[in-house]
């Protein structure tokens, strides 16, 4: 299933995501459980986390250093905002 494209990302507290997508749905990705390893643990850096930004075109998001969570996984396993 293809996945809506997304407009905006805005990280919150506690390692958590804001996604705006085209389809007017706002959700919350908690990105957690990814910030283990030495690949995902430089998200633990909290400067570091708040440098995400949408991958041009809206298909994902990622961190300069190339760390990014799949499209489907963002949308999926997030959490509808009420």
């Amino acid at each position: 299933m293809l996945q809506p494209r997304i407009l905006k990302v805005e990280p919150m507290e506690a390692y958590k995501l804001k996604l705006n997508y085209e389809t007017g749905e706002v959700r919350i990705f908690d990105v957690s459980p990814y910030i283990e390893g030495d690949w995902y643990g430089e998200l633990r850096n909290k400067d570091y986390f708040r440098t995400v930004r949408v991958i041009s075109g809206g298909s994902g998001i990622e961190w300069s250093n190339g760390q990014d969570i799949a499209p489907h996984e963002l949308y999926e396993m997030s959490s509808l905002m009420q």
